[in-house]
């Protein structure tokens, strides 16, 4: 599977790149998955990021981009980039990780006494805007994992939803974390909490409360199908491992019974689990470490979340606010 994408990702450079170029585009990627640990995802972003910058460069400079063109990029090469990437309606977070990604190989190249990063140093970063994460309120929360809201006539599957929803409020997972559970994480983890293996493989533990437990006990009691220790533990309707697609239509479902906004999605049940804790008095440095944030500057706009919360209730509440 690792060897298909990365011959995926070669093919698809090769018509924009020379062979030198190719090289060190793909040793670069190399580094990015082997050394710095960076998902597949975050990989395959990178290099979709770079095929845009060397389609671009092709029409900019009228021929196919060798290393000594990247070598002596100028700022306003790469405002060139940006500018034709915001004709196409990019937002402004797209862009800043299109020049992340390119600041990352230009430095990459850097190192290996090839480019020079000072044309793209002095780019600035086009400025986003902050949005901040929308939680779930506890009460509505509540009723997303209660089996009783989950509109199904296949017992195993409500059982299942429930289980997978009571993983994303009750420890802050990913829907990628949860889903990829298999039945060795569960059994081979502390009674009360679980080893998780989140973005960049980093591992972090989380508690589990008994009620998730309960949850995921009575999903594996009514599931139909035999699971592997090593296969992921969650499975969809014909046997094979649960698609995230099938828990985000459930979510939709789910919307329209209870009478929830769109915002209330699979990811805002974790947002729910933060802004949950830091209301009730967890310390900021606990949640990082629960949700896995490589960064506290991540789980401090949790904090924001709480004072909008607060000035809400305030100016709702004081007849002169």
């Amino acid at each position: 599977m690792a060897s298909d994408r990365k011959q995926t990702i070669a093919s698809g450079l090769a018509e924009l790149a020379g062979n030198d170029l190719l090289c060190e585009l793909k040793a670069w990627l190399s580094y990015l998955g082997n050394e710095r640990r960076l998902s597949p995802k975050t990989l395959e972003a990178y290099e979709r990021d770079l095929r845009q910058f060397l389609s671009f460069l092709t029409l900019h400079f009228g021929k196919q981009p060798e290393i000594s063109d990247l070598a002596t990029l100028k700022p306003a090469d790469l405002r060139g980039f940006l500018a034709e990437r915001r004709s196409r309606d990019v937002g402004s977070r797209s862009l800043a990780r299109n020049l992340s990604g390119l600041r990352s190989f230009i430095r990459f190249l850097e190192r290996r006494g090839l480019a020079n990063s000072a044309g793209i140093a002095a780019t600035r970063t086009p400025k986003r805007n902050r949005t901040l994460p929308k939680p779930i309120a506890a009460d509505r929360a509540t009723a997303l994992v209660d089996t009783g809201n989950l509109l199904t006539s296949e017992p195993w599957i409500a059982a299942r939803d429930a289980a997978v929803m009571a993983l994303l409020y009750g420890c802050g997972l990913r829907i990628g974390e949860a889903l990829g559970l298999t039945l060795a994480d569960i059994e081979g983890s502390r009674p009360n909490a679980l080893v998780i293996t989140g973005k960049g493989g980093k591992t972090r533990m989380v508690p589990v409360m008994p009620v998730v437990h309960e949850a995921i006990a009575h999903y594996r009691s009514l599931c139909p199908f035999s699971v592997d220790s090593d296969e992921p533990m969650f499975r969809g309707a014909k046997g094979g491992p649960l698609r995230a697609e099938i828990v985000q239509r459930l979510m939709r479902s789910l919307r329209l019974s209870l009478g929830l906004p769109d915002t209330a999605t699979p990811h805002a049940l974790r947002h729910s689990f933060a802004t949950h804790l830091l209301a009730n008095g967890g310390d900021l440095r606990t949640i990082q470490e629960l949700l896995g944030h490589a960064s506290l500057s991540t789980t401090q706009v949790y904090t924001e979340v709480d004072t909008e919360r607060l000035m809400a209730a305030y100016r709702k509440a004081h007849p002169r606010a």
